[in-house]
């Protein structure tokens, strides 16, 4: 994008800037918390892009008093040191162009929002199992290093210590924006613990990172459910299992079926299950809708098709291989102990550089 558009673009998102911190400073505004609180959180939004802009101004002004001391100089000297002086300047320039350039880039609506982390084994029986467990310990790890809270919502054991499934809640800071490409399925090759013989197995699991919906996202009718109460069962359910405190749910127009027994209380487990099923309903609006509006496109690096291989654990060779973008990193073991940054700040650059293909 040239710096003309960029300066056009950015222009209004400083004047907006400007008219909210007048707004907040004005008298008698901090007796009104609710409208200050919502000012603050607008202008803490727009501090980042609005300070970029500003030195971007100051870049191009500094280009154009150096541009104009070359072509006026008369001594060789200074036209040097001046040359070499706007090279930087221009290096600078484009740096902070490309950073104000993506962030004018069409964003995800969903980005801010909590979201559901599903795990299911896939083809690998037991080990498969165990895997899904490797999977789960990993996201729990990253999501404590971003400060995001975690709550199980419903988990289904398998008979050697693994998860047959798992759902947990996530919730923080732009948990989605983040998550999201983790969806597909994650492989791994390794030799099981019950292989005698030492052969490598490749097992799979699926991941599933789904938005939670806000309330005028999905309107749910009671007569669509169907609510079954049970007792619960599996590891810690021995204080809980003397009721009928379990809840599932099924979506009779579509068959979606959720369910929770993670809580003492029907009530809560309730709740719980029903902000699962809001954001099944809306993952499934979210893909009817992304499957219309990309059907003659190659699909995002973001867009969560669970169906597709996304991921590689290799332990012989410690190695992760994300297929999407061809990225291989041989730290396996770090990776494992929920370090991911390195692999979902790639895959976040390779959706941008997609995006400013469409510009």
């Amino acid at each position: 994008m040239e710096s003309g558009q960029i300066v056009e673009k950015f222009q209004d998102l400083e004047h907006k800037f400007m008219e909210i911190e007048a707004e907040m400073s004005a008298p008698g505004v901090t007796d009104n918390a609710t409208r200050y609180n919502d000012l603050n959180k607008k202008r803490i939004e727009l501090v980042e892009p609005v300070t970029q802009f500003r030195a971007y101004k100051q870049v191009l002004k500094e280009l154009a008093e150096t541009r104009d001391l070359i072509d006026s100089s008369g001594d060789k000297e200074l036209e040097a040191l001046a040359r070499e002086e706007f090279d930087d300047l221009n290096n600078k320039e484009e740096a902070i162009r490309q950073v104000l350039t993506i962030q004018l880039l069409p964003t995800d609506p969903n980005d801010k929002k909590n979201a559901f982390l599903e795990i299911r084994s896939g083809t690998g029986g037991e080990e498969a199992a165990l895997f899904a467990r490797d999977l789960y310990n990993m996201y729990v790890r990253y999501c404590a290093s971003q400060g995001w809270s975690i709550e199980v919502v419903e988990a289904a054991e398998a008979d050697a210590g693994g998860f047959a499934k798992v759902v947990i809640e996530v919730t923080g800071n732009s948990v989605f924006s983040k998550l999201k490409y983790e969806s597909g399925t994650h492989r791994v090759q390794r030799v099981p613990a019950t292989e005698a013989s030492g052969r490598i197995h490749t097992s799979a699991a699926t991941v599933a990172i789904i938005p939670e919906a806000d309330e005028v996202d999905i309107k749910i009718r009671t007569e669509d459910l169907k609510v079954d109460t049970y007792r619960a069962s599996g590891a810690g359910g021995q204080h809980i299992n003397k009721t009928d405190s379990a809840i599932r749910i099924t979506h009779l127009p579509t068959g979606i079926i959720v369910s929770c027994q993670e809580d003492r209380s029907q009530h809560k487990n309730r709740a719980t299950a029903m902000k699962h099923l809001a954001a099944k309903l809306y993952e499934k609006q979210e893909e009817e809708r992304f499957a219309k509006e990309h059907a003659d496109r190659k699909s995002q690096v973001g867009s969560g098709d669970r169906s597709e291989k996304i991921r590689t654990y290799n332990y012989p060779q410690g190695r992760v291989t994300d297929h999407r973008i061809g990225l291989t990193l041989y730290k396996l073991e770090s990776i494992m102990q929920g370090d991911l940054d390195e692999i979902i700040q790639a895959l976040i650059t390779a959706e941008h550089l997609e995006k400013l293909k469409e510009l």
